[in-house]
């Protein structure tokens, strides 16, 4: 495997109408995946992703990979978000063939980032 790969987790989605005290979902999702990542995969928590209406939103990046944002995650697919992890931290440039993602990142991609070296 290459260079790490990181998998930035909004730790401040909130669904319309929630309890603004109720624990958001997203840091619910990122506990929930802190000690389950593959090798090379390293959770950042951030701040809002800018995805409010499709949150938890997750993003996956790393040096010369595409990135990718998915949302409409909910607390309780951490195992989703990990599959696709693997997956992403397996390829040389982040291009899972569309077929081998997990169903969940095929229906929900926000959007997807060409890697900074694309352009030099």
């Amino acid at each position: 495997m290459g260079a790490t790969v990181e998998l930035l987790v909004c730790v401040t989605c909130k669904r319309e109408g929630m309890d603004p005290d109720a624990p958001r979902p997203g840091a619910q999702l990122a506990q929930a995946l802190a000690d389950g990542l593959p090798d090379g995969v390293v959770l950042r928590e951030t701040a809002c992703l800018s995805n409010c209406t499709r949150g938890c939103t997750v993003a996956l990046r790393g040096p010369g990979r595409w990135t990718y944002v998915y949302g409409n995650l909910a607390p309780d697919q951490a195992a989703v978000v990990t599959e696709g992890a693997a997956k992403f931290a397996a390829t040389p440039d982040g291009l899972v063939p569309w077929r081998e993602r997990p169903e969940h990142f095929r229906k929900n991609c926000i959007a997807r980032i060409p890697p900074m070296e694309a352009f030099e």
